[in-house]
This record gives C-alpha cells, structure tokens and sequence, in this order.
C-alpha cells in the first residue's frame, strides 16, 4: 500500500506501491491518475481539491488506465472533465432493438443493437475493439454473453489517452457546410479535418465555434469548454440549452454532448478534459456518425499542462510549457479524420479548436505548434472586431490546405483573394499618396472589394436570415459582388 508523500497544489507524490503511467488512483477519496515514475515516487495528478490531504495517507491503485464509461444518456448532458455528470441524471427505461440472436458470430465494432435516444439520434451498441466471438444467451438487461464467456453491454468504457482503433482511414473530400460564407467560400474545411481559430479576447472565437455548431452539417456536437471563465461557461449552456436546431427545430441539446471545466476548476480535470472529449467522438464517430468537436480553448489546456509540469519539477522549455507541448497539440489533432471503422460504417472527426494568444501575439508557442498540426486556419483579427465585423477572420492571414472549392467557382474564389489581398497594399498607397491620386482602375478595385467585405464577408448571427447560407446561394452572391471585374 502506498502512503502520500508530498502535496503540491494538485499534483500528489507518493511512496511505495506498484504504479505504471496513466494509471487511475484513488488518493484517500478523491480521484487522481498517475503521470510520472520517478525512483521510489508516484506523482499523481489529483482531480479534485486537494485541501485536506496530508502526508501518510493512503494511495490505492485501481489496475487500470484513466477511463471513461460511455453509455446511453450522454446525448443533452453536461459533464466535467473526467465525464462526472454536472445536472441530475434522469431516470430512463432503455428498450434496446437487438439485432442478434443466440448462436450468431459476432465480430468488434459490429452494431448489435440500436436504442432510439433523441427524436433523431439513434444510439448504435457495437462489439468493443478486440472482442468477437459467438452470441450464447442475451439477458433482460441488456448484456449479450459470448460462448467464450466474455459478455458485452451497451455501455463502453475507454482509456482517454487511447485512440479507439478503425480500419481504414479516408481521403477527406466532403466539406464541412458551416453557413459561414467567409469559410465556406474562402477558407472550407473538410469533415474529418482540422481547424483553428486563434484571436485574443472578444474577438469573437466562442461567437464562431457556436455558430458552426448550431448550422454544420455535423450529426453530433461535441463540445469543450477547456479553462474558460466560469461566467463565459455559464452564457454557453444557457445558450445552448434554448437554441433550436435549425435542420430539425428540435433543441440543439438534443445533439450536443458538454464537457465542462471553468478556469477555477482543478487543473488536472481541465488537462484531461480534452482527452474525454475526443473520446467521447470517438466513441459516437464509431456508430457512423460526423462529429464536430469544439474545443475551447486549447491555450487555457496548454496553461494545465504548464502549471502540472512546473509542480512535478520539469525542465521547462519555451515560455515555461513543457517540452512535449508539441507532442501533446499533435497527438490531440491526429485523432481526426474521416474512417472506416471496424463495423464498416462512414464516420468522421472534425476538431475546431480555439486558441487564445496573450495580446493576440500568434508568435507564441502554443499558436505556432497548432498551427504545424492543423489543415485550416481561420486567424481573428482584433481591428475587425472592434469595427463590428463579423465573423472576425482575417482575410489575409487565414488560410485552407483542403481543395474542396468546385472547380467552376475556383475562378472566383481566386479572384476574390486576389483583390482583398490587392485592396490591403492600395491603402497603404493610398495613405501616402492620396486616394485622388490612384488610377481609375486601382479606384474600382477598392469599391469591390469593400463590396465584398461589407455585403459578403460580414455576416450578422443574430439575423435568422443571414445568419446561414445555403453553399450555392454562397457561390452566386459572390459571383454578384464580382460583377464589374
């Protein structure tokens, strides 16, 4: 049995035992996993407060990696960062469809059952990675037992540091229909791709990553509110918990699972925050679902990571993050992606997450190594902000790597750039020189492009109208605003 050695803020130091890396704890009560060996000691990241602890209390291993159990009744909640419930769970009868009978083989990843959870989604139990076998007997709960005499049951439960496996990863040629003409248009993503919008405070990076959730043509909304101001937090669930779905007029809660950790919340559950949510997509991806994960932001988990490895004692590298900061950015953005999962359905990954640079300097580490790990980057600028353009991405500085603009609007796309770009050197010129002084031409070229800023770039969400667009009427208001080039 292991005794606490040493507490420092969150992290716990503790002597004797067996541990291994990731292992889930239980530190006198509270819960806590292993992140570092070091000769004799444990160090062991504690998810709660740790007021109240002291050296020589007890540290008991539990055998197993940090889990989470994934089950029927996550669609709607709202869960902390290690999928503790933070509303009331409701009691509900589950009347699953099997689709097995005794005698059946079954193979991993194979849907064996369905259960109807909302009005439009429909929960999908599948065989879990690494097992199979033949169907002996189904019991009135639920659980099917093999002929091997292992059993399965509708609930899953996964290491979080663990991808789910899948068997063939694809080509990402679908995008990701957002409604936002400024990313759309310019700038698409793909689903099952990566992006991220980096922007200092009040430019708008929540305003966007919501809007995208209410109107993608996702199946199901993951999102993270990741250290995030508890008041910020607050207005998000409030948001959310009475938006209607536009493509179903149902709440939007109805497709949206909340993991929640505010900025006065433990360090150690915002760090794992991240690695529950992408689980958690995992998990529904592998039902055959497109999933899009929210993450905000990615700076505030950077700050975890800091704060937990300056306790532990590690060398620190640039600006005090630790030297896997790139690493863990990295390996965070590989688990997207469009696959073919075990069970032969289509499902996909699409993470957005947002970055939050002090004094929106993008030279900052956590900035640069996102942006090495990402394919679309949709940089908010503060001037525009303050001038109430919105969505706040910059034109210049944003960028796609996915070739998903049809190939007869690729023409106009170009163009489009090409003046925005040819509209920011004008006005240097024209600040030096005098706007008079430019040539009729030159006058033209700064009259669309402020006709594509005003009427095509900016866009009002709080207008039901304009708050969504179609991609086609996308394409022709562009071809509209492009009229006289």
């Amino acid at each position: 049995m292991a005794k606490i050695h040493s507490i420092n803020g969150p992290i716990v130091s503790a002597i004797g035992g067996n541990f291994f890396v990731s292992e889930i704890v239980k530190v006198s009560r509270l819960i806590g996993e292993v992140v570092s060996l070091d000769s004799e000691l444990a160090f062991i990241q504690v998810y709660e407060n740790t007021a109240g602890l002291s050296p020589g209390m007890e540290v008991n291993g539990g055998g197993t990696p940090m889990c989470v159990t994934m089950q029927p009744g996550i669609i709607g909640g709202m869960f902390d960062g290690i999928m503790r419930p933070l509303t009331a769970a409701k009691e509900k009868k589950h009347d699953f469809i099997f689709l097995v009978k005794s005698g059946q083989a079954l193979a991993e990843g194979q849907v064996y059952a369905t259960l109807q959870e909302t009005e439009f989604i429909t929960y999908k139990a599948t065989v879990p990675p690494g097992v199979s076998g033949t169907v002996s007997h189904i019991t009135t709960n639920g659980e099917v037992h093999l002929t091997c005499g292992k059993k399965i049951s509708p609930a899953q439960t996964w290491p979080i540091r663990k991808p789910r496996p899948v068997k063939k990863i694809l080509p990402k040629t679908t995008p990701l229909i957002t409604g936002q003409r400024v990313v759309d248009s310019l700038f698409p993503l793909a689903k099952g791709g990566t992006a991220a919008i980096p922007g200092e405070f009040g430019s708008g990076k929540t305003i966007l990553q919501q809007q995208i959730a209410k109107y993608c043509d996702a199946d199901i909304i993951v999102y993270i509110g990741c250290g995030e101001r508890g008041n910020e937090m607050a207005e998000v669930l409030e948001e959310f918990s009475h938006l209607k779905d536009p493509k179903t007029g149902r709440p939007l809660m109805e497709r949206t699972v909340f993991i929640a950790n505010t900025s006065d919340m433990p360090v150690a559950a915002r760090e794992a925050s991240i690695y529950t949510g992408i689980t958690v997509a995992e998990f529904y991806r592998d039902m055959g679902y497109h999933v899009a994960l929210m993450a905000d932001s990615t700076s505030r988990w950077a700050e975890a990571l800091r704060e937990l490895s300056a306790r532990m004692r590690e060398i620190p590298a640039e600006e005090g993050y630790p030297a896997y900061l790139s690493t863990r950015i990295s390996d965070f953005y590989s688990r997207a992606g469009l696959v073919t999962t075990l069970g032969g359905e289509t499902g996909s990954i699409t993470i957005i997450g947002a970055v939050s640079p002090q004094g929106g300097d993008f030279s900052e580490p956590v900035t640069r190594y996102t942006k090495r790990n990402i394919e679309c980057y949709w940089a908010l600028d503060r001037q525009l902000a303050y001038a109430r353009h919105f969505p706040a991405i910059n034109w210049t500085e944003s960028y796609s790597n996915y070739p998903l603009i049809p190939p007869g609007v690729a023409p106009s796309t170009k163009k489009t750039k090409d003046i925005l770009q040819e509209e920011k050197q004008l006005l240097e010129i024209g600040q030096l020189i005098g706007f008079s002084s430019l040539t009729k031409t030159q006058q033209d070229t700064l009259a669309v492009a402020k006709n594509i800023r005003e009427n095509f770039l900016k866009q009002n969400a709080l207008d039901p109208a304009d708050a969504f667009m179609p991609l086609a009427v996308q394409f022709a208001l562009l071809e509209k605003c492009l009229w006289n080039i």
